[in-house]
């Protein structure tokens, strides 16, 4: 299981990279250390494969456009593929640990369009009404969800038929979450567009990041007018585009203070937050210290400063 303590973008989007995901067995296990990543959060993103997970210890908040749902140690989850989603790390009495298995549902179902695939696997993954869904240990059957995804992760990945093992734990997991989630199926839900126009506009500012972004381009490349952009940020990420786009900006600073040794002024450039003194007073409202004390903190005792 790889430990993870930052997330990773597709190269001009933001699409997670899933480092060691590859076609031949597309699966990866996860124990994501939440503390450690910049501003104690997981930002905006999505990605093509399911995400299975279980709050080892802490407590996390889950976004989606359509809720917040919260996790604390213990529970566990579901994200469907494509969903967009963020988190955030909440305990500060212990450490925030989520366990994760990632994986493409042709794992389980064999070959697409192949009934197995058609019966069990697309009405799920198909379904806009189903994003996230919670996994609680006082429910009976939630909890026996729970039991086989902490049996998953001890699997040994050096032992005898790993593979075979692995994806008999997950079919069975799944065909437990189907059961759980079929009284959604009944109704014909329609393709929610909005999802893949804000889906466009985060990619135009992920690329455009040091540069200046008015609200006339993110509406062209969705194909909105301004007023509607503004209502898709307002209803489904609960923010507006100038406030979210200086969160990305400070994002990327914490991710290049922490991962490169260019100076604080080329920085504050490089993510379109202006000369030192400006990026320095943002800074300092996001993270309660400055940049230089930021940097200083993670690469010297690796301990995030305060918020």
């Amino acid at each position: 299981m790889k430990t993870v303590q930052k997330l990773e973008f597709q190269t001009g989007s933001r699409e997670e990279l899933l480092p060691d995901f590859e076609s031949a067995f597309p699966y990866i296990a996860s124990n994501a250390q939440l503390d450690q990543y910049a501003g104690r959060s997981v930002p905006w993103h999505w990605h093509k494969a399911v995400e299975l997970f279980y709050m080892e210890s802490g407590a996390l908040e889950y976004y989606t456009p359509k809720r917040k749902v919260f996790f604390p140690a213990g529970s566990g989850g579901f994200v469907n593929a494509n969903v967009l989603h963020m988190t955030k790390a909440m305990s500060r009495t212990e450490k925030n640990i989520q366990r994760l298995h990632i994986f493409d549902p042709a794992l389980v179902s064999g070959i697409s369009g192949g009934r197995i695939h058609r019966k069990y696997v697309f009405p799920i993954t198909s379904n806009p009404q189903i994003d996230i869904f919670v996994f609680h240990p006082e429910d009976s059957g939630q909890a026996d969800i729970l039991r086989l995804l902490k049996a998953a992760f001890a699997l040994s990945e050096n032992g005898f038929g790993y593979e075979i093992k692995l994806r008999e734990a997950l079919s069975e997991i799944w065909l437990k979450l189907f059961e759980l989630l079929s009284p959604s199926f009944g109704g014909k839900e329609n393709y929610d567009r909005n999802d893949e126009r804000l889906k466009h506009m985060l990619i135009y500012i992920h690329e455009h990041l040091s540069e200046k972004i008015a609200v006339s381009e993110l509406a062209a490349v969705a194909c909105l007018s301004e007023r509607e952009s503004f209502r898709l940020f307002s209803s489904y990420l609960h923010t507006t585009p100038a406030k979210y786009i200086q969160s990305c900006r400070l994002q990327e600073a914490c991710r290049m203070l922490i991962n490169s040794q260019n100076t604080i002024a080329d920085i504050g450039y490089a993510c379109g937050l202006g000369d030192s003194s400006y990026f320095g007073k943002l800074f300092r409202e996001y993270q309660n210290c400055t940049p230089g004390e930021y940097r200083r903190k993670w690469q010297d005792n690796h301990i995030l400063c305060p918020k």
